[in-house]
């Protein structure tokens, strides 16, 4: 495990196309953003719930009409 220092502003890069920059520090908690191709699924690490292809394919399928609220920024 690579463990890194970081202050607000600062980023990491991960491979050519994934870097994660922080965001704010208050106390111990820090907010982070993570800017990914739309093909790369993030989720959190206490997630225990694997998706089935099929749900991913299912939830794919109501984002794009809409009815899912989802934000993912590739800028």
């Amino acid at each position: 495990m690579l463990v890194l220092s970081r202050k607000v502003g600062d980023s990491i890069k991960i491979g050519d196309n994934i870097e994660i920059v922080i965001n704010r520090i208050s106390g111990n908690r820090v907010t982070i953003g993570v800017e990914a191709p739309k093909d790369v699924r993030i989720l959190r690490g206490e997630v225990e719930v694997e998706l089935d292809d099929d749900s991913v394919a299912a939830l794919a399928g109501l984002m794009n009409v809409g009815q899912l609220d989802f934000i993912h920024s590739t800028t």
